[in-house]
Parts: C-alpha cells; structure tokens; sequence
C-alpha cells in the first residue's frame, strides 16, 4: 500500500496556506517594527502623569538604520523621540487633555504651526540642482500666457489690510507648479521680502491682488526668513508651511472658539 502526502493530512493547497499565513504573520511584524523608526519611544508631556514615562508598546523599534541619499550623503535615523520644548501645557490634569499654547503659538510651533525638523538644505532635483528657485534664477521658465501673472499684485492680508506686493514667483522645477509668492511688505513701518506659500495665497486677476486669508497684517512682520535670498531649504519650508497652517486656527482668538 502506497501511503501518499494527503493521507498524511498534508496537501499542496494546505502547504501555500501556511507559508502564506507565515508570511503574513511576518510582514505584519516588520512592519509594525518600521513604523517605529521615527518618534518612538513615545514620550508623555511633563504634568500628564505623576512621573515621566516612555512608551514603546510591541514590538520594540528596530535598530538604527542609515540612508544612502542620491547626491552621496547618509541619514542615520535612530529612533530617538523629539524632545524639543513645547510652548504649551495641558489644559486639565488628566492624560490627553488639551494643551494651550503658552506664548506666541504660530511662532513657537504648536498645533497646526508645529512643523518637523527637516534637514536645512534645499530640496534637489535628481541631477543634484535646487528643486524650487524663483523666477528670476529659473530663466528657462515663464508663466502661462493664459494664467494670471501675480508679480505686480497688492498683497491683502485676512483682516483686509493691504500689506506689500508680490514680486517674483518661485516655481518648482520637477513639478512645473508654482510652489510660493515672494512678496516685499511693509508692517508698521518696516519692510521685508516673505515667502508665501501658493496654496495660502487666492489670486484675484481682475482686482489685481493676491488675498492670503491665514493671517493678519501684523503677523506678516513674523513669517520665517529665509537665510539665501535665491534659494529656499526643506527646514525653512516646513516652518513657513507651520507659520501660516498655525494662522487658520491662532491668528484672532475667535478662530479657536467652537462654531457653535
């Protein structure tokens, strides 16, 4: 009598089903383990608990790991959480309340105005050149003849006040989308180029000014500078991105305030 693998209880459908189980099994594993690589062990703001703790749950975050970037720099990531000071503390004694902010919150980078510590190089193309350059650099580029052009246009802020004027357009040069409007404002008798991001900024054509809703006049003296005048670093984005994301909700005190 020939005793075959079936008879065994064992078949080819049964083996797929518990290599695919282990492997799933698996994939769940590594990838819960990569998903820690960044801002783990989590750690819990001072006056939450009676003591500080950390939490990193299971599986516990991998080991460091580095990168190989294109232009031949390497990124070690370590896991180490972020333990920058937070301008703000909780709003009552019990885990996971509120917190308010405790000084200037679009400054400090609370809430939607907090932003990540990027690094402070501009963002590349894959030939290695800056990515987002100004028009003024990225002579190969123009903007469409049947697209507005916002260089010339007042700059109205949320409050309505006609705060300077556009001046160049940064573009992307991987995307062909403009990503900020350079504007020269003056506030309170003081003058300076910001960087406004495109997605914050309404172009109106026919009135012939871009209207930035996010914030205020006199917030416009505070927006992030940028250390190069022609080019613009992937930390000096994020904290321009933070500053005006921070004004949707912080620019006047009644945007804070519950709808109804």
């Amino acid at each position: 009598m020939i005793t075959g693998i079936e008879e065994r209880g064992l078949d080819l459908a049964m083996l797929c089903l518990w290599a695919f189980t282990i492997f799933f099994i698996g994939l769940i594993f590594y990838l819960q383990r990569e998903s820690k690589r960044e801002g783990y062990p989590l750690v819990e703001a001072a006056g939450e608990r009676p003591r500080r703790i950390s939490i990193i749950g299971w599986p516990a975050p991998p080991s460091p790991k580095t990168y190989h970037l294109n232009g031949g720099e390497t990124v070690t990531v370590d896991g180490r959480p972020d333990l920058r000071p937070v301008a703000a503390k909780p709003m009552a004694k019990f885990p996971g309340a509120p917190l308010v902010p405790t000084g200037n919150p679009m400054v400090d980078g609370v809430g939607p105005a907090a932003y990540a510590e990027r690094a402070d190089v501009p963002d590349k193309l894959f030939s290695g050149e800056p990515r987002i350059l100004p028009l003024r650099a990225a002579t190969a580029f123009h903007i469409a003849d049947r697209d507005p052009d916002p260089r010339g246009m007042s700059v109205i802020a949320g409050d309505r006040e006609t705060v300077g004027t556009i001046v160049d357009v940064w573009i992307d040069r991987a995307e062909y989308v403009i990503r900020y409007l350079e504007a020269e404002v003056t506030v309170a008798g003081v003058s300076r180029r910001v960087m406004i991001p495109m997605g914050f900024a309404t172009v109106a054509a026919r009135r012939r000014r871009v209207e930035v809703s996010a914030i205020f006049g006199k917030h416009f003296t505070d927006i992030p500078a940028l250390r190069n005048p022609d080019l613009i670093t992937l930390l000096e984005e994020d904290k321009i991105m933070g500053y005006f994301g921070g004004g949707t909700l912080y620019a006047s005190p009644s945007r804070a305030e519950p709808l109804v």
